[in-house]
């Protein structure tokens, strides 16, 4: 499964995502502070999901109808961020299947992950 990580989301997730064989690009270490529409064309380029921390996106998917293979939005505070990038990965590996087919749909999709 393919990731775009937005700048906020915690380096420890996109490193533990790495290391279980996903590729993940990551808006702080490619072009900080670009604007989320850009962070959503990459997304969409590179047929990858989102990974942010960021409402916005929701809003720019579902009420602004701009295109997106899948977000999933990450919630998870209070939480060390060993165990949310324990938890992130648990689900990578455990819903890659229904991942990958809201990567494909034509219709908006996304992911709570929250705490």
């Amino acid at each position: 499964m393919k990731f775009v990580a937005d700048e906020g989301v915690d380096s420890c997730i996109v490193e533990r995502l790495r290391q279980d064989g996903h590729p993940v690009w990551y808006v702080a270490e490619m072009a900080p502070a670009i604007s989320d529409e850009a962070v959503l064309d990459i997304a969409n380029r590179e047929a990858a999901l989102l990974l942010t921390a960021d409402k916005d996106f929701g809003e720019m998917v579902f009420r602004q109808r701009r295109f997106s293979g899948g977000i999933i939005l990450i919630r998870l505070a209070g939480l060390s961020t060993a165990r949310k990038a324990e938890l992130v990965a648990a689900r990578s590996t455990n819903d890659n299947q229904s991942w990958h087919r809201a990567s494909q749909s034509s219709r908006p999709a996304s992911v709570a992950l929250a705490g």
